[in-house]
């Protein structure tokens, strides 16, 4: 019998546009966009930035921001050495406010431009969760040929779920604020070179912008995901069974970073070998530390051996952002098992006993994700239907 064949036609080419048609979700409307706010050079250690910043035509998820030390020299050959949380110990307090003056970001340096990125899920993910892994990271040069000079690429994520989370930008006359107080050369270097770099410092924005003809807004516009740093008390001896207590929280709970520093200020391992995180009196953790160390290792991709990022000494952070799944996959969650907490909530860590190094005694902090919804919390599937 003859084959019978049949000729396909193309379908004609579409007009090109970046209008969606109307209905459907705030994500299938927005695009993805990238905005210069401003670079800084030649500012010093000690410096404070407080520039405005400019309007964007949409909404930002996140801020990124870039510092550069540059111009340092070391003609003498001393031998420079670098503080164990440069080179972010670079900025003393990073600050962010919404429109209407309510803190968003709050915290040091280390804490803020480090830790938050890589425990928070919303820059990075796994192996790409550590800034010092990116290509743009340069750690400071150390050494009798060491001028001291880095550069950090950082972030500061907004979102919690697709969409939500972002703040406005449109509106020139209403605009959130960032203040950057940058920390002293010492905080930095515990040996510096001989002539010190200055900084340069860069803020850029990533955002969603609306096309032409849509007037959609994202979900759970006025939600927000804050962080900010509590210091537990008391503060524990080394080889005491004490329970440290968590000031106060509210909203819902999706992070629990906790960094503990001996009283210089160094950053240490002397968690207890038994870790009990307690919520209101009942024992939602109660485990050996090294099965806590594993836990972190499947959530977050840190602590895995070679090549991905090391546990940094003296961290642990617990996630509730694993609804569905054992790793935290960014803004892909359903939140059913985020913390619920308010004004009167009780948490503590409780050492039994703490355990030795550095030089006691210890001082516990928790740097918190909490979101804080607008109207009723995001919980299951978003539908972007």
């Amino acid at each position: 019998m003859p084959t019978t064949t049949t000729a396909t036609v193309a379908t004609p080419q579409q007009p090109q546009t970046t209008v969606e048609p109307t209905g459907g979700p705030f994500i299938r409307h927005s695009e993805p966009g990238k905005a210069r706010i401003y670079d800084l050079t030649n500012q010093a250690f000690t410096g404070l930035i407080n520039n405005p910043l400019v309007a964007i035509p949409g909404y930002a998820s996140k801020f990124r921001l870039r510092v550069v030390a540059s111009g340092g020299a070391n003609g003498n050959s001393t031998a420079v050495a670098a503080a164990a949380d440069a080179p972010e110990s670079a900025v003393q307090l990073f600050t962010l406010w919404d429109a209407l003056g309510t803190p968003i970001v709050s915290g040091p340096g280390f804490e803020t431009l480090r830790l938050i990125p890589m425990f928070s899920g919303g820059f990075g993910l796994q192996g790409s969760a550590d800034t010092h892994g990116l290509p743009s990271f340069s750690a400071v040069a150390t050494g009798t040929t060491g001028t001291g000079d880095f550069t950090f690429n950082t972030a500061i994520p907004l979102e919690f779920a697709k969409g939500y989370g972002v703040l406005g930008m449109a509106d020139g006359d209403v605009l959130p604020k960032i203040q950057i107080q940058l920390a002293g050369a010492a905080s930095v270097y515990t040996t510096q070179p001989p002539t010190l770099p200055t900084l340069e410092v860069r803020l850029n924005a990533d955002y969603y912008w609306l096309s032409q003809g849509q007037d959609v807004s994202p979900p759970g516009l006025g939600s927000t995901r804050q962080w900010f740093l509590q210091q537990g008390n008391p503060q524990p001896a080394s080889n005491t069974t004490q329970t440290v207590t968590i000031p106060r929280q509210g909203g819902w709970l999706d992070t629990i970073i906790l960094v503990l520093r001996d009283s210089t200020g160094a950053r240490v391992d002397a968690w207890p070998s038994i870790f009990r995180f307690n919520l209101d009196g009942i024992g939602e953790i109660s485990t050996n530390l090294d099965e806590i160390y594993d836990d972190m290792a499947v959530a977050f991709g840190v602590g895995l051996q070679s090549p991905f990022p090391a546990r940094p000494t003296g961290v642990i952070a617990l996630s509730r952002k694993t609804s569905l799944g054992q790793q935290v996959l960014g803004l892909l969650d359903t939140y059913e098992v985020a913390l619920s907490t308010s004004p009167g909530t009780s948490m503590t860590i409780e050492g039994a006993p703490w355990g030795t190094g550095g030089t006691g005694p210890y001082t516990l902090n928790a740097v918190l994700g909490q979101v804080i919804p607008s109207g009723a919390l995001i919980q299951g599937l978003q539908d972007f239907n």
